[in-house]
């Protein structure tokens, strides 16, 4: 596992600020919304002068309840390639659910959803990345996500999960700081308990982003400063390992190059804050952990510090009390529970249907506008003549549209039901801004763009019709 340094996130929006910033020694692109056949010109710069591009997956749902789809895995493994990568990254959560496991429609989050920490969740999860792994080219790793709601009935933490999921598999993780604070304000979990539990020597690099607090929960936004407390994770994080490369995400809401330049020197510096207080450690005796098995050489904080990708568990954090004495392969019972467990949260999600049992009402609320609204946003930017027809009405109605429409397939089709929706009687829009939708629908709906005569739209428009 090679030493990645600085990096940040690459984003077609912020592509020149990346290729003139200095010290930037790697980036990581949105595996989804790279073309391996036209790489963006930006991409082909920085690889010609020895920057590390990382392709980060976001919709393989490896904590799904189905086995990985096999052409999702080979996108994935194509782009690694065309990269020259020296691995591929994705999540620990699950992005979709429904299907033949639980005979009901699927459903699409259009989002990273939480997968429970139960024994069961583990063996599939297992299973699934085992899988990811032997169809890829190159290394795997797992980022830790993060979350508005908790499962009920949880047996393991977050470090306990991460450090039996490293240890059975071998998979390396990418740990994002950013989360480990979310989870700390929206669920009450302890960054320090966390990375005292982790198999430090398993990580591939670390995320660290920005977010803002609304009336008591934090929203991970990837659009505002990286806040003090995550670049104090960070720092704790360095003082327990050397990190072989740390990231500055940004996905919205991009500043100047100053302030971009000025939070990735914040990152360094906490790094390097850690880095020094790891230092004057290592000069010190090291207390015996107890559980570790390993004759006592970890220090009650901070793990054996062995090289990235050496195998999670070789003196790593202490086995989980919850953890099983074998990494057994999950039945097919085991999926079906899985399945309609994380079906029945995704439903209430986006279709509106009852909150399963256990669950905070509450923040299942919270969450599930938040989808809402981030559906809006992608969708805005997919097909964005849809805010200039509609004008100011473009959130409130998508959002209202959304609460009760789950997405049937991606981005784009979900433009398109929306439009559909619309143009049925739902929305208050008429004259132009109506006719101009529904010119947008039909110019998008069918196999090919509408004819340009007026007897051919005429004869397109009465075949929409009767098809209806």
């Amino acid at each position: 596992m090679r030493r990645l340094g600085t990096g940040i996130g690459w984003r077609p929006e912020i592509a020149d600020t990346v290729e003139r910033m200095p010290g930037i020694d790697w980036v990581e692109a949105v595996a989804e919304n790279v073309c391996p056949g036209h790489l963006p010109d930006s991409l082909l710069r920085l690889r010609e002068r020895g920057v590390t591009v990382v392709p980060h997956g976001v919709s393989l749902g490896l904590g799904g309840a189905e086995r990985p789809d096999a052409g999702r895995l080979a996108a994935l493994a194509e782009r690694a390639e065309v990269l020259g990568s020296p691995l591929v990254t994705e999540h620990i959560a699950f992005v979709r659910a429904g299907g033949p496991l639980t005979a009901s429609p699927r459903l699409e989050a259009g989002h990273l959803l939480p997968v429970p920490r139960t024994r069961d969740a583990l063996r599939v999860l297992c299973e699934n990345v085992r899988i990811a792994q032997d169809a890829l080219p190159v290394p795997l790793a797992v980022e830790n996500i993060a979350a508005l709601v908790a499962w009920p009935g949880e047996e393991m933490t977050e470090g306990q999960f991460l450090y039996e999921l490293a240890d059975r598999t071998g998979v390396r993780l990418l740990i994002d700081v950013a989360n480990l604070h979310t989870n700390h304000v929206n669920r009450g979990e302890e960054p320090v308990k966390a990375l005292a539990e982790l198999p430090l020597e398993a990580i591939a690099y670390v995320h660290v982003a920005g977010g803002f607090e609304r009336d008591g929960v934090w929203h991970d936004s990837h659009a505002h400063p990286v806040p003090g407390p995550v670049l104090d994770i960070l720092t704790d994080l360095a003082s327990r390992t050397a990190l072989p490369g740390v990231l500055l995400e940004r996905d919205e809401n991009f500043p100047g190059p100053g302030e971009l330049e000025r939070e990735l020197d914040a990152v360094r510096e906490a790094v390097g804050t850690g880095a020094s207080a790891r230092g004057t450690a290592d000069g010190r005796e090291r207390p015996v952990r107890e559980g570790t098995g390993n004759g006592g050489a970890a220090s009650e904080g901070a793990p054996g510090e062995g090289a990235p990708g050496e195998g999670a568990g070789s003196g790593g954090g202490p086995v989980p009390p919850a953890a099983e004495a074998a990494p057994a392969a999950p039945d097919e019972a085991a999926r079906q529970r899985l399945a309609l467990a994380e079906a029945a949260l995704l439903s209430a999600l986006v279709a509106g249907t009852p909150v399963p049992e256990g669950f905070d009402r509450v923040r299942l609320g919270v969450q599930a506008r938040a989808l809402a609204a981030k559906r809006a946003d992608v969708v805005a930017k997919v097909a964005p003549e849809l805010p200039l027809i509609l004008g100011s009405g473009y959130r409130t109605a998508f959002v209202a549209y959304a609460q009760g429409h789950p997405m049937r397939g991606g981005y784009r089709q979900d433009a398109l039901d929306f439009a559909e929706e619309l143009l049925m009687g739902a929305h208050p829009a008429q004259g132009r801004a109506r006719r101009e939708l529904r010119r947008w629908w039909l110019d998008r709906s069918g196999p090919a763009p509408r004819p340009a005569s007026r007897l051919g739209q005429v004869g397109r428009v009465g075949r929409s019709l009767i098809r209806r």
